[in-house]
Parts: structure tokens; sequence; C-alpha cells
């Protein structure tokens, strides 16, 4: 466990130093092609509700996608982090409006406050169709390395017991994160598809 930790940890650094390098530019030219891969994904146009990150500095930029999903008539969740311990709820999220006044944390996200309790919980409703994932890296068998708190993997098990199942996976990532072998434990959960752009 702690050879995979470390191996994590050092990977982790790489990457961060490949998306250091990586022009505003180039990051918007890439988001912008990976959203338009994703519109016409059977599996995006099947889905009635999604969950969705909001992106990071160093992320793909889901604004585009975000804006697509309302207006296409989804159902759009996103991610309320516990910073204390490794617990996600995805709640609902009902205009591009209604994100502009949720308060930033300290990770400079956007996220519904703790003490907002109208908003839907995916999973104490309809459950999810699809959920697209953030990450640091990424391998072409569906191996993820996340930031080291565990968020979506926990998420993902508390999914497998509802009674829709687990939702369909999708990674949005920059060509910089795309690794030959992203070390894994017992704890990962693997992705079903990763969003990539190919050339």
């Amino acid at each position: 466990m702690a050879a995979v930790r470390a191996a994590k940890q050092a990977l982790r650094r790489e990457i961060k130093k490949r998306l250091a390098v990586l022009s505003e530019e180039e990051k918007q030219r890439q988001s912008q092609e990976l959203s338009l891969k994703l519109f016409e994904h059977p599996r995006y146009q099947s889905s009635g509700r999604v969950a969705l990150f909001l992106s990071m500095q160093d992320e793909v930029c889901t604004d585009a996608i975000l804006q697509h999903a309302l207006t296409s008539g989804k159902v759009c969740f996103i991610p309320r982090y516990q910073s204390n311990s490794n617990h996600m709820d995805m709640l609902r999220l009902h205009s591009v409006e209604d994100v502009n006044s949720l308060p930033v944390t300290g990770w400079n996200i956007r996220q519904p406050a703790h003490d907002d309790a109208q908003r839907e919980e995916a999973l104490a409703s309809g459950g999810l169709d699809l959920i697209l994932m953030p990450g640091l890296g990424f391998d072409r068998n569906g191996n993820r390395l996340g930031r080291g708190k565990g968020f979506y993997d926990s998420y993902l098990k508390r999914c497998s017991n509802h009674p829709k199942g687990k939702p369909y996976t999708i990674a949005l990532a920059f060509k910089q994160q795309l690794c030959d072998q992203v070390p894994v434990d017992d704890g990962d959960v693997l992705i079903d598809e990763v969003l990539y752009e190919e050339n």
C-alpha cells in the first residue's frame, strides 16, 4: 500500500508539472474539442440525469458542457465536498445563474453551501445516468489518479447501492493527463471511458 501511495504521489507531481506549462489557449482549445466530442457521445445524449464537476484551473473547462446540459433539458448535479472527510454529495443545479450565486470554496470552486437544504441530492431521488469525472491522471484502461481524497471513489460505491445502479462514467482529460499506467489500490474505482483529443 505504501508503495502504491508513493507511486501515486510521484505521478501527481509529474502531471502537475505537465499541466503547469500548458497555455491557457491550449487548455481552452482542448476543452472546446472535448465538449463537442461529448455532445455527440451517445451516452451523453441518452442521459437525463448528469453529474458534472465545476472545473479548476488545471482541469478541462466544463462551462460549455454545463450550459449545454442545462439548455438541452438534462437534470444537472454538481459536487459538494466535505473538507473534513471523503464524503461528497451531488446536488441539483437549476440554471447557469444558479451557479454564479454559489459560494466559493477554499479550492476556489463554487459549490452549494452546507446549510443549503433545499437542493435535491441525486441518490436521494432518481439516481444518475452519467457522471463526468475529474482527475489528475488517467490511463487507457480506465484507471484514474485523483487528488488523493477519495471523494469520487466513495461516491461511486454509494451509487452502486442505489436502485438505478452505478452510472456510466466518462473522464474528461487533456492529452497531457494521459499516462501509460496509473497505480491503483483496492479502493480505486475503474471508470468506463476516458475522453481526450486523439491525434
